[in-house]
């Protein structure tokens, strides 16, 4: 059963997770383009899409950590220093994605098809370091998946 959870685990990472960090990290330069060009239609359909992939796979991303829980508790190292340490990572992470990120995204998108003046370079820029600390956060709980600092598995 462990074997099947930690599948589970890492495929939910990659397929919910990978799609969210690749769309977070298009959506500053796409929406840049889109307001330098704001009768380009394409620009702005790219931009809507990106943040609507955002959107639907941080939702499906919830899947990731309760199948980590869940791989956790089978393998008996709910206790283990890495692994809280990559938990409370997660939560960051989430919280940087639904408090900074997401609305952010929104508040661009409104800007561009609504030309309601919230949209600007600045705002592009924020967002980057925004998604810019979501993906590493991600990527230091990746690493310490991987490594397991302390394990006894010789990773």
């Amino acid at each position: 059963m462990t074997k099947f959870l930690l599948a589970v685990h890492v495929l939910a990472a990659i397929v919910a997770i990978g799609p969210v960090t690749v769309a977070a990290s298009m959506f500053p330069p796409a929406a840049r383009k889109a307001l330098s060009e704001p009768r380009d239609g394409q620009a702005r359909s790219t931009v809507q899409l990106l943040h609507r992939i955002c959107r639907v796979y941080a939702t499906v991303g919830v899947v990731v950590p309760v199948f980590g829980f869940a791989t956790a508790s089978a393998m008996g190292v709910l206790g283990d220093t890495w692994l809280i340490v990559s938990i409370a990572l997660t939560a960051v992470a989430a919280a940087v994605l639904a408090a900074l990120v997401l609305p952010r995204q929104t508040a661009i998108v409104e800007g561009i098809w609504h030309d309601t003046g919230t949209a600007g370079p600045r705002a592009t820029v924020r967002l980057a370091m925004f998604t810019g600390v979501f993906n590493l956060l991600w990527a230091t709980v990746t690493i310490l998946m991987i490594i397991r600092p302390g394990s006894t598995t010789g990773a």
